[in-house]
């Protein structure tokens, strides 16, 4: 969009465990998970804590880099083992549901045995996070939410931006273009995001890349082609 409108690698992946997801343990209880994974760094078994990680850290970090940074870090293997296998343990379970078309995502807890809703009913287009920005600036799109996709454009643009110039760019004569162009980012929204301060990117397809911004603790589009 440019707005021209015509014009953690935490020294420790402890706390990167899979909890509800464990590769080795049958145990529904999260904290089957962290007691394995304990005795796997007490026994130097590292191969077998790797194992005890989620998929997603495993495709991000080999193994041989997983065994290499627990044997430079002996001291810090041990202290953090210490506090896992520490009393006055507690555990969060959580879930995140994913649903509807742009996969957005409702936050459960579980309390007392029953789950509860724990997203704020009354954040329809939250900007929390790139990924939430971008969801909730499509969504203003599709339902021709002008007034609201206007609080997606960063500061800087809003000095000569209206309403008007939104509904244009999506309603006008470049329509069919770019609903194209918004059915391509919709089966792209799973692309990963770089995330660097108050900036991020988020390349998908061949060429082309979203570019957001964080103004007051709020994340903007600042570039959404």
């Amino acid at each position: 969009m440019g707005y021209n409108f015509d014009t953690v690698r935490i020294l420790l992946p402890a706390f990167c465990l899979g909890l509800a997801a464990c590769a080795t343990t049958r145990s529904t209880h999260p904290t089957a998970a962290v007691d394995a994974y304990v005795a796997a760094l007490d026994a130097g078994d590292f191969a077998r804590a790797y194992a005890l990680m989620s998929a997603t850290y495993r495709k991000e970090h080999p193994r041989e880099e997983f065994e290499r940074m627990m044997k430079d870090s002996a001291g810090d293997v041990r202290a953090t083992a210490a506090r896992l296998s520490s009393k006055g343990r507690k555990v969060d379970v959580s879930a995140t549901l994913s649903y509807g078309d742009l996969e957005d995502e409702l936050a459960l807890v579980q309390e007392g045995g029953a789950w509860r809703i724990a997203s704020d009913p009354l954040t329809f287009y939250p900007q929390d996070s790139p990924a939430h920005a971008l969801r909730s600036f499509l969504r203003a799109v599709m339902l021709k939410r002008w007034d609201v996709a206007l609080r997606f454009v960063p500061n800087e643009y809003k000095k000569f931006m209206r309403e008007k110039d939104i509904e244009t760019e999506f309603e006008g004569p470049n329509r069919e273009d770019n609903s194209t162009y918004l059915q391509l980012l919709r089966t792209n929204l799973d692309s990963p995001i770089e995330q660097q301060g108050d900036g991020a990117r988020m390349p998908f397809g061949d060429r082309y890349e979203v570019k957001f911004k964080r103004e007051d603790g709020l994340w903007k589009i600042e570039d959404l082609y």
